[in-house]
């Protein structure tokens, strides 16, 4: 009998743990990815490494009133991105490029590039221009905490620098697709900016499957809202020139 339950002692030393470290991977468990992990899933599953898209941004007033745009946007990696407006005449030709914090405008006719800020907006409305050119959350935000919520696991995320747009998130991930549902952004004074709304989950195709509409309101426009509706997501290899201030008035060449 003793050698029996010094077998026993045994094979639970070794079982046990094994059992235990498998059930701490099984996906869906908030023990499984920490929140950092979390985020960088998120970015893979909104977009590919590199890719093109269509979007119309739709500003609306308190009277009602909309003004649409219509940007073709290119990314590539974590920092680099670029936006040209199709619509309406008046802003077409414009584009945008963002290179990690570093923001510019071109207009045709206008002799160089202008410098932008990630808070203001080329646009107007609610979404600023951080919203219009933004990274990769990973890149931007850390992880100070994880709390599970039943379906989503809440994350509140601090920027990495202070040039960031907003000082902190609160993001709302639905478990079971690890997409982003519901962002609160807030300044460095902990008042809250905006609210961000993923909706309407899209298959764009090559296995992206994510939300094809982002809205947004804030309480310091009140009245105002934007929405942002995607299109067209999709793979696309592109060269770092692409990437460059030369290159903005040539981005209609890609489409």
């Amino acid at each position: 009998m003793m050698w029996f339950k010094q077998l026993f002692k045994t094979v639970s030393n070794i079982i046990f743990p094994a059992a235990l470290f498998l059930c701490l991977l099984m996906p869906g468990t908030a023990a499984a990815l920490d929140g950092n992990e979390i985020l960088r899933q998120v970015d893979r599953n909104m977009q590919p490494e590199s890719y093109e898209m269509y979007r119309k941004l739709i500003n609306i007033e308190p009277d009602g009133n909309k003004k649409e745009f219509v940007l073709y946007t290119v990314k590539k990696g974590q920092d680099k991105m670029v936006a040209l407006f199709l619509a309406p005449a008046s802003e077409k030709g414009r584009s945008t490029l963002r290179l990690g914090d570093n923001m510019w405008l071109y207009i045709p006719n206008v002799g160089k590039p202008l410098r932008i800020t990630s808070l203001q907006s080329v646009v107007g409305g609610v979404f600023n221009n951080s919203d219009i050119l933004r990274l990769d959350y990973s890149v931007e935000y850390t992880a100070d905490e994880i709390s599970d919520k039943g379906d989503v696991y809440l994350l509140d995320l601090k920027a990495r620098t202070s040039s960031v747009a907003y000082d902190r998130l609160k993001m709302q991930v639905d478990k079971k697709t690890l997409l982003p549902t519901r962002i609160e952004c807030y300044a460095i004074s902990g008042m809250l900016i905006k609210t961000l709304l993923y909706t309407k989950i899209k298959d764009f195709g090559d296995g992206l499957v994510r939300p094809s509409m982002l809205e947004t309101d804030s309480p310091l426009h009140k009245g105002y809202r934007s929405v942002m509706i995607f299109a067209k997501v999709k793979n696309k290899e592109l060269a770092d020139e692409v990437f460059s201030l030369n290159y903005l008035p040539r981005v209609d060449e890609l489409r």
